[in-house]
């Protein structure tokens, strides 16, 4: 088949990779311009240069205009794939080729559409994340769906863990849905939609930590955000304070939620979680910690100096 990508990142990349070594045919790769963004910054594999390397023609946007629906047009082929593509595409686009549009979301669908759903499972404690391919509609990543693929979340996983197992997950999605959509062997599952959650981009203030969250959460926070993410945080007084590796506490401890006093179980006890004042919670122990100019300490360490507040 005459396939299309659109696509960003490493995700788009693997996907334009998958394509181009199969049997169909590139016949135009549709990418963004190079992004600020730290979250776009990261796995940060190019479309543009992998698709020029095997002289597939190239268009730059960073959202739909008429110059991309002619390009499309041009192309003439018999479906889109788009995977990582970070804005709408309207009707006129994604039904422009005569199998529509196939789309490739890291979420297992119809949870967690949207931005960043790697680390809000993982904040989350799902027990699993995955790959859907469905083919798109209206309605963002809310289409029919064609085929899945999970992956689990082991209890120490961090997100680049689960990047690196979904990532690969990829092509073989890919390429047996395009082989079954050419063959018209495709029977797509509607979404429930009912039990559709749709997340936000990321952003600096969704790794602030937040000392009301249960340490369980909080945990799963520092995890989701550990390098190469923009680490999870909270200011000692006016320092930020990045933390790099903590745990749930075996004990229990009360107070006000970011206070933090001694030390327990190999780090330094903050208190944390709803209703803290009862005593009934786990607190975050804190092990080590990273400065804005880069010093790692371990909590010990920084802590030396006695009590105090996070906020």
């Amino acid at each position: 088949m005459r396939v299309i990508t659109f696509g960003y990142q490493t995700w788009g990349h693997k996907t334009l990779s998958a394509v181009l070594e199969s049997r169909h045919e590139v016949v135009l790769a549709v990418t963004h311009p190079p992004s600020d963004n730290p979250y776009e910054q990261m796995w940060s594999d190019s479309v543009e240069e992998l698709a020029r390397a095997h002289g597939v023609p190239v268009h730059i946007a960073k959202r739909p205009d008429q110059a991309l629906l002619e390009a499309i047009k041009a192309a003439d082929a018999d479906i889109i794939v788009a995977n990582n593509w970070r804005t709408w595409l309207p009707a006129e686009i994604y039904n422009a080729p005569r199998l529509g549009t196939l789309n490739i979301h890291d979420s297992l669908l119809p949870k967690y559409a949207g931005f960043s759903p790697l680390i809000w499972a993982l904040i989350n404690g799902e027990s699993h994340v995955g790959v859907t391919a469905h083919l798109m509609d209206e309605g963002l990543d809310t289409g029919p769906v064609i085929s899945q693929q999970s992956v689990p979340v082991g209890a120490q996983d961090r997100t680049v863990d689960l990047f690196h197992r979904t990532i690969e997950v990829i092509p073989p999605l890919v390429l047996d849905a395009l082989d079954r959509l050419e063959a018209g062997e495709v029977q797509t599952v509607p979404q429930d939609l009912s039990q559709a959650s749709y997340f936000h981009k990321r952003s600096e203030q969704d790794s602030h930590i937040d000392w009301n969250w249960p340490a369980e959460a909080i945990e799963r926070l520092v995890r989701a955000q550990s390098d190469p993410y923009p680490n999870a945080f909270a200011f000692h007084g006016e320092k930020r304070l990045r933390i790099v590796e903590s745990a749930v506490s075996r004990g229990k401890f009360g107070g006000t939620p970011g206070r933090f006093s001694i030390e327990a179980e190999g780090g330094v006890v903050v208190v944390a979680g709803p209703e803290a004042w009862r005593g009934v919670n786990p607190a975050l122990i804190v092990k080590k910690v990273r400065l804005d100019d880069g010093t790692e300490l371990s909590a010990s360490e920084y802590f030396a100096g006695g009590g105090g507040y996070l906020n």
